[in-house]
């Protein structure tokens, strides 16, 4: 570890921060319906829209019809990018004459990016025409992310409202995020990211001549406008198998920055947005610094790993200087790769600019304890919110048990229903990541897919579930999961992850907002302090232990000792 590197990794925490109240204040006003400015150019839009698809922005929705139609929205968006897959041969905008993707890839990939994972079994450049990508990823890597955070905005009204039957209406949601949030953001990030040398064509490849004399084939087409949805939406899906280590996605410094802070930007506005509704800014700080501890947390701790490299290797004279440069970009070096790493698993984004699957044992153990979590740290656009507001239900109960009373939380009795809808949703996760993970280490298919034995192998296949569950998409590189069982089970696993527990989430919304506002007493736990920062980050690492510790020590922990102690495998 270096000063340099720690300077670096301020640096972030400072920018991050500092745009978290303004970029807050501005979302709070576009979800409140008030006048912004970018009201002149897009509310008219947003009035055309709404009168061509029937809805009345006026008329709000009973929890049960705003899951419905977010439910009948997405399903309609798996259909259509599964069709523009299927028929790829047929399509125009495919310079490169790609042929249509396999029936089991394409349900993968169709079922990746409605579910805001992108995970990847293929490889980009060579399956996908220019078409598929800009009408099919790109368009749902916007409309995935603006659904997470419309689902974020039912719960956080949850808690505003009292009495009330509604907890707002979809579609306006979803349609304000675009409009207002997204596509201004991504417009002038994506010309900065073109001034700093990413390419955004429809060029067919370019063939040259190296000069050694061989051919090579250089992949290129629309990579900005990917580039900054899939980061600000925390999609994560690159258009080059490299991802954010290719320097046509992840050119430069700048570029770098600019991708981790969209990253974290959408996640940590909403902890302002949800203390500006609730009327106490506080309180979304105190959801923000729960956020920070635990990212400071893993942050240093894989930085503190790669850092010290493999003991395996120390005898090399070059390991004792460089740590483990194993699958990083030299450009980058260490501490941007550990803090990439980090951020990207925090987040449900999944983009790297580093190798995971070459990262040491502990520091491939901090990703992937990230995504156990729910990626609740900072998190997905409106999924690490809401994430993050189901275990603090969970912590204020326990704290209800303490004291031997109703738990409340913001003015609203914390009663048996939110109880256990919000422990049903955390624990859906863990049934899928860890069950499918069993299923796969034992059985022919699933073991033939991974490039490793021994603990490593174990991680490839735990990741892959824990990825694709936690809507994530990141992967330990040496899984070959582009066959009908991987690609099928993943696929099944992305689905649970996202939708299992976004019912039981929207059933706490409706709960609470048909609650009424409990006065503060003398007897009411503040949670806007130190001592409920606390309370929250143990209670979360608590059920993360007792949870996962188990198939950490078959995995990275084993792996770790066993690197000590000189065995490899």
């Amino acid at each position: 570890m270096t000063i340099n590197g720690w300077l670096q990794i301020a640096l972030y925490c400072v920018l991050l921060v500092l745009i978290t109240a303004p970029l807050g204040a501005y979302m709070t006003r576009v979800f409140a319906g008030q006048r912004t400015p970018l009201s002149l150019v897009f509310r008219p839009i947003e009035r055309g829209l709404y009168k061509l698809s029937g809805v009345d922005e006026n008329e709000e929705q009973h929890w049960v019809t705003y899951a419905i139609a977010m439910l009948a929205f997405t399903f309609a968006g798996f259909v259509v990018l599964y069709a523009l897959q299927r028929l790829q041969n047929f399509l125009p905008l495919n310079p490169q004459h790609l042929d249509a993707v396999s029936p089991d890839l394409a349900f993968n990939t169709s079922v990746s990016f409605i579910t805001n994972t992108n995970w990847q079994s293929y490889v980009p450049e060579t399956t996908f025409g220019y078409l598929v990508q800009m009408a099919g990823l790109t368009v749902h890597n916007f409309l995935s992310a603006a659904t997470g955070i419309a689902l974020a905005l039912a719960l956080i009204r949850g808690f505003t409202r009292r009495s009330a039957k509604t907890v707002g209406n979809f579609w306006v949601d979803m349609t304000r995020c675009t409009l207002y949030i997204l596509m201004p953001i991504c417009i002038v990030v994506g010309l900065v990211m073109v001034w700093q040398g990413v390419p955004d064509n429809l060029s067919a490849y370019t063939e040259v001549t190296t000069i050694e004399g061989a051919k090579q084939t250089i992949a290129q087409g629309p990579v900005a406008s990917q580039e900054v949805i899939k980061m600000l939406g925390t999609n994560g899906g690159g258009f080059f198998n490299a991802n954010s280590a290719h320097p046509f996605e992840n050119p430069t410094a700048l570029t770098n920055l600019i991708q981790i802070l969209l990253i974290f930007s959408i996640g940590s506005a909403l902890t302002n947005v949800f203390g500006r509704m609730i009327g106490d800014q506080r309180q979304g700080w105190a959801i923000f610094a729960v956020m920070a501890v635990l990212f400071l947390a893993g942050t240093t701790v894989l930085y503190w790993s790669e850092a010290a490299g493999n003991p395996l290797l120390m005898h090399l004279p070059v390991d004792q200087f460089a740590g483990n440069m194993e699958g990083k970009e030299v450009r980058f070096g260490i501490a941007n790769s550990a803090l990439f790493a980090t951020i990207t698993t925090d987040a449900s984004c999944g983009a790297v600019n580093t190798m995971h699957d070459s990262l040491t044992p502990l520091g491939g153990m901090i990703p992937m304890i990230n995504i156990m979590l729910g990626e609740i740290i900072f998190g997905g656009v409106g999924s690490g919110l809401y994430g993050m507001l189901l275990f603090v239900i969970v912590a204020m109960f326990v704290a209800g048990l303490m004291v031997g009373r109703t738990p409340e939380y913001l003015g609203k009795k914390l009663e048996a229903k939110e109880v256990k809808m919000a422990m049903l949703a955390i624990l859906v996760l863990p049934l899928s990541m860890l069950g499918f993970t069993a299923v796969a280490v034992v059985i022919d298919p699933g073991t033939s897919a991974l490039a490793n034995a021994g603990p490593h192998g174990f991680s490839e296949a735990l990741y892959a579930y824990v990825s694709a569950t936690g809507n994530n998409g990141s992967a330990f590189a040496g899984l070959s999961a582009n066959v009908p069982f991987w690609n099928s089970t993943l696929g099944l696993a992305m689905f649970i992850g996202r939708f299992l527990m976004i019912i039981p989430m929207l059933a706490i919304a409706g709960s609470l907002a048909a609650k009424k506002i409990v006065p503060v007493s003398a007897g009411t736990f503040p949670t806007d302090g130190g001592l409920f920062v606390g309370l929250v980050v143990g209670v979360i690492l608590i059920t993360g232990g007792l949870t996962f510790l188990p198939s950490l020590a078959l995995g990275p922990i084993v792996e770790h000792l066993s690197m000590h102690a000189g065995t490899t495998f």
